[in-house]
């Protein structure tokens, strides 16, 4: 999937974006550092982490959505507009839907409850593609449904009449109303049962492979593994890890000790959850944040390790150590 991606000129280019949140009694919530990436063209990158990591946060940074409270820092450049110094009639106007299409992580938060979902996505067909003609929007409205495997008997039902699952499919369809050329998935699985998930990550690639950019941020690991052109694993706010992804999920595996032990903690590996809990946000310390939970640390982890040739870890898993072959069977053996 996507050889050649990497080598074109990135769609989105990410540098040093940071975002902290100031909260009352000068306290503070560093919740996205440094982060650095990008993604070209006819390319998935998949962002991967536990819950409360910053991944949604760092897409709500992209997209302009962050509260008054955060502040931001670094870079976010999509073609010549820098998305985090942009105005918010520029984001509104040229960038959400037009350039760049959401998935929301809550999608019913982004319905309106007294429209039905067939409204919805005509709107959008009419404000994103110029489709003029009821007929015409009504077409191009259940073309959209079907792309997302949204059922068309259920356009004129409210969001409040829909399942998780079904609203989730709703927000996959008005993100690909407008054929943005940066499509960002946040959670784009949420609520589906296994077949489900596969096809619409499936629809997603498609859509990829039509010369579209995806940011996928997801915990879910095998949609990652479906459908990823490179894998970005993100721990307490930072990136730790960049690794193309049949690497990542292949052999030799993912370098960074959390990362493995994301991959080990699946049923279908050795279904061995990491150790510990992840640090709060807001009370980080100066050097490894994923060192109390890594049987690899040592005295050098109480320095902050940076991104240096595709993980930032002073002491990453050597390139040729097999991953864990146990099943679930031996687990419980």
């Amino acid at each position: 999937m996507g050889a050649d991606a990497v080598t074109l000129v990135p769609l989105l280019s990410v540098r040093d974006l940071s975002v902290r949140f100031l909260l009352p009694g000068g306290r503070r919530v560093d919740a996205v550092s440094d982060a650095s990436f990008d993604v070209a063209p006819g390319e998935c990158l998949a962002l991967i982490g536990e819950s409360g990591c910053g991944k949604s946060v760092l897409a709500s940074a992209l997209l302009g959505l962050l509260p008054a409270n955060a502040r931001t820092a670094g870079h976010a450049r999509l073609g010549d507009l820098d998305l985090l110094t942009a105005d918010e009639r520029t984001l509104a106007r040229a960038v959400r839907g037009r350039r760049i299409g959401l998935v929301p992580q809550s999608p019913a938060a982004h319905l309106t409850p007294v429209r039905t979902i067939r409204s919805h996505i005509e709107e959008t067909v009419a404000r994103l593609t110029g489709v003029r003609g009821r007929a015409a929007r009504r077409k191009a409205a259940e073309q959209a449904s079907l792309r997302a495997e949204f059922p068309l008997g259920h356009l004129d039902r409210h969001p409040h009449e829909l399942s998780g699952g079904l609203a989730q499919r709703a927000a996959t369809a008005l993100a690909l109303v407008g054929d943005a050329p940066l499509l960002l998935a946040d959670e784009p699985t949420t609520g589906l049962d296994r077949d489900l998930v596969d096809r619409t990550v499936d629809e997603l690639r498609r859509h990829v492979d039509d010369g579209h950019a995806l940011l996928m941020i997801t915990h879910d690991l095998a949609a990652a593994e479906r459908i990823a052109d490179r894998v970005a694993v993100m721990y307490a706010g930072r990136i730790v890890e960049l690794a193309d992804a049949d690497a990542f999920f292949g052999a030799p595996g993912p370098r960074h000790p959390y990362s493995r032990g994301l991959l080990e903690a699946l049923p279908e590996r050795s279904f061995t959850p990491v150790p510990g809990l992840p640090p709060e946000l807001g009370s980080l310390p100066e050097g490894c944040a994923f060192a109390p939970r890594c049987d690899r640390a040592t005295d050098a982890c109480a320095t902050l390790p940076l991104l240096g040739n595709t993980v930032a870890c002073h002491h990453p898993v050597p390139a040729d150590t097999p991953r864990t072959t146990r099943t679930p069977e031996d687990t419980r053996a």
